[in-house]
């Protein structure tokens, strides 16, 4: 499992590793930029994350993403995910997704509606992959002295079916 690491300081601005750069753009790419976000950074990186990612730079299968004492799961919004019950992907970017669930769905169920569905057959490798990850994941957490796991109520906003 990839280890929780917990950092003092500044949060990271776009949760994940990041650098300062010096960019010239011409004037017009600035306004059309600063439409799409006031922080040009964000705008440069909004912009990115809604581009299709290349296959060959796909990420790893799930991550966790920390904040503080906190961390999230992150997956790939794979079609194995979409069909367990009680299981809403919810898009932050960057072809990730956080992983709520309905209620009164809980977090050891999901535990074992992914072992269940890792052991039926029809699986495609990458789908498998993100399941084992998510898996293991919560198992290592569940098992840890160091870590709980906690449910959390996160707010998504859903568009209403045409009548």
């Amino acid at each position: 499992m990839a280890a929780l690491k917990l950092r003092r300081g500044r949060p990271r601005k776009f949760g994940r590793p990041a650098r300062p750069i010096t960019l010239t753009l011409p004037d017009d790419v600035i306004s059309r930029l600063a439409a799409v976000d006031g922080d040009l950074g964000r705008a440069i990186v909004s912009l990115v994350d809604a581009a299709p990612v290349p296959s060959r730079a796909r990420r790893a299968a799930a991550s966790i993403s920390s904040f503080g004492r906190h961390a999230v799961i992150l997956v790939p919004p794979v079609a194995a995910l979409r069909r367990l019950r009680g299981i809403q992907l919810v898009p932050v970017g960057n072809g990730r997704a956080l992983i709520a669930l309905d209620h009164p769905h809980a977090i050891p169920q999901l535990e074992l509606d992914l072992r269940d569905a890792l052991d039926r057959t029809g699986l495609t490798t990458g789908d498998r992959g993100v399941l084992e990850t998510v898996a293991e994941i919560l198992r290592d957490a569940r098992q840890s002295n160091v870590l709980t796991i906690a449910e959390r109520s996160i707010i998504v906003l859903e568009g209403r079916r045409k009548n």
